[in-house]
This record gives C-alpha cells, structure tokens and sequence, in this order.
C-alpha cells in the first residue's frame, strides 16, 4: 500500500508510547503490514520538559504538541498520536484529527495512600492534581481539602504518592487501564457527579489535510461512535473557547441513534457550578455541543467568566 517507512510522532511518556504502539498494532491489522513499515519517532514537548509549573501559566495544553505538530507540518513525521483530551480546540492551520480510536473508560480514578474514596480522605489532607477541571470538582465537593499542582506521567505521580508528598491524587482511569496499572485505583468517580474532560479515555491521530495517502490509510480504523462523541465534546469546548484556563467537563455518549450530551462550567474554586444537558440525532453531534455550549454560557451570565481569565 505504500512503499516508504511511515512515521508516527508521538511524546515518549509510556502512555503515550503504549497509545502510538496501539495505532500502529491497528494499522498493521488493517492493511496487512509489517511492524517495521511503521516507525515510532519520539518527540520532547515542552509540556514534558516543563514540570515546575502549571501549564494553564506556560501556555496552556498545547505546549504537549507544538513540537511533534512542527515536524508533522513539514513532513518529517506522516501523523501523530495524541490523547484527545490534550488537543487544543483549535490546530495549527493545514493540520487535523482525522480518525479517533475506540475509547476507553473515560472516568477519572481517584488513587488514595490510606484511603479508598475521596469522602474517606481526613480534614485537611493533601490532593495532587494539575487539573483545573479536577481541581475544580475537588473544591466543589470538598472545599477543606488542600491542593498542590502535581504534575508528571503517571509513574512519576504514583512515585510521589507512594512517597507520601500527597494523600491522594486523581489520574484518566483510561491511561492506567493501558498500562495495566487499573489495579492501583481505589475508587472510580461517577461521570454524572464528577464529569471528565472533552476528549478523555480517546487516542487520536492527526495529520496533514489533503493528505490523501495519509487519511486513506487512516480511515479504517476510525471507530465511528467515538468520533461522533469527540465531535459534539468538542464543539462544547470549542465554543466556550475552552482551554487550559477554564475547568469545563464535557461528556457525549450514544444510544442506538440518539446521542446524549452532560456538560459542566465551575468557578475554579468550585463555589458556582452550572450543568447542562442535550441530546439528539449522532447526524447532529457538533450542533448539540454547541447549543449545550450556548446554553449554558447565558445560564451562568457574562460575570461567571470574567474569573476564567
């Protein structure tokens, strides 16, 4: 099917390497390749290099893919992998997501050292998350609680953990499902009570438009139902301007060919919180994302997001 090694870009965390490892294992099922037609090319972010530091004050989740886009846009690598819930809502131009994988478990696992719930967790105790989004939920149904930025692939974080530099910490139930490590979780929160983030549990690809050789060879092994889903989260996001400034949550799931939409807004202290909700035809994905979007921004009035700034 084509007759140069391809190249997958990708960041070098493990996670990101047992997602890259995935696609590739899908594209030599699909096409009757061999491994070594696909390459693995790992690329340093500066996401990965800057670790003292919120991201939301370093320029936000696309520092995890500036570098590995620059060398998709000038053809050193054919595609990139990425976790969805990393992608900015808007790409540098002449690049999109093409195909989404079949997703995973998109809830957030809560992991405590003594402890198995976050209701359990003493007065006080100390919870690691760099999320503003988790942050925010964390606030919002336990305001005495301390929080501390806590940033790194996921050993790193266990590491601290274990180390006890924290009592708990909350980490994509998805991730360490791929790396075996879903033994590690104590407590699985409730999508409805505790909503992930647009995208999460989903491995994408991105890749140059108009590459038809690329997106050709991509197409089988999109999974449709996850692509409808990521299409309204995204619109969501993306019409609230959503980045890494402003904790929002988003989640779309399908029935048969109705999709249902739960989507919230919170304070970063999580001291005001608005839900909204929407559901229609999977045709109309990217409409109920943004008339969620729409909806929930006049519900929570101009004020709410003069503080996401």
């Amino acid at each position: 099917m084509q007759t140069k090694t391809l190249k997958i870009g990708t960041r070098g965390s493990a996670l990101a390497l047992v997602q890259a490892h995935e696609t590739r294992d899908r594209l030599v099922k699909a096409h009757g390749l061999n491994e070594s037609d696909i390459e693995i090319v790992v690329i340093s972010t500066s996401g990965d290099r800057i670790q003292d530091r919120p991201l939301s004050e370093v320029g936000g989740k696309g520092l995890f893919t500036l570098e590995i886009e620059e060398q998709l846009a000038d053809g050193r690598i054919d595609f990139a992998v990425h976790s969805s819930k990393d992608m900015p809502t808007f790409l540098p131009e002449g690049l999109h997501l093409s195909v989404f994988l079949e997703r995973e478990d998109p809830r957030d696992a809560f992991i405590g050292r003594d402890v198995k719930s976050l209701a359990d967790l003493p007065l006080g105790a100390i919870v690691g998350s760099a999320s503003l989004r988790r942050q925010a939920l964390i606030k919002r149904l336990r305001p005495d609680l301390k929080l501390v930025n806590f940033r790194g692939n996921v050993q790193t974080r266990l590491r601290k953990l274990a180390d006890g530099e924290v009592d708990a910490t909350f980490l994509a139930y998805a991730g360490l499902k791929r790396l075996d490590l879903g033994h590690v979780v104590t407590e699985l929160m409730d999508s409805r009570a505790f909503p992930p983030a647009p995208g999460q549990g989903a491995i994408t690809v991105e890749s140059r438009i108009g590459d038809d050789r690329i997106d050709n060879l991509l197409a089988p092994i999109n999974h449709l139902p996850t692509s409808t889903a990521l299409a309204c989260e995204r619109a969501f996001l993306g019409t609230l301007d959503g980045s890494c400034r402003t904790p929002l949550a988003g989640l779309a799931t399908i029935s048969g060919e109705v999709l249902h939409f739960h989507g919230m807004i919170l304070l970063p202290d999580g001291s005001e919180v608005h839900e909204v909700t929407g559901e229609g035809a999977v045709a109309d994905a990217a409409q109920i994302g943004r008339d969620a979007a729409l909806r929930v921004r006049e519900m929570a009035g101009a004020h709410f997001f003069t503080d996401w700034l």
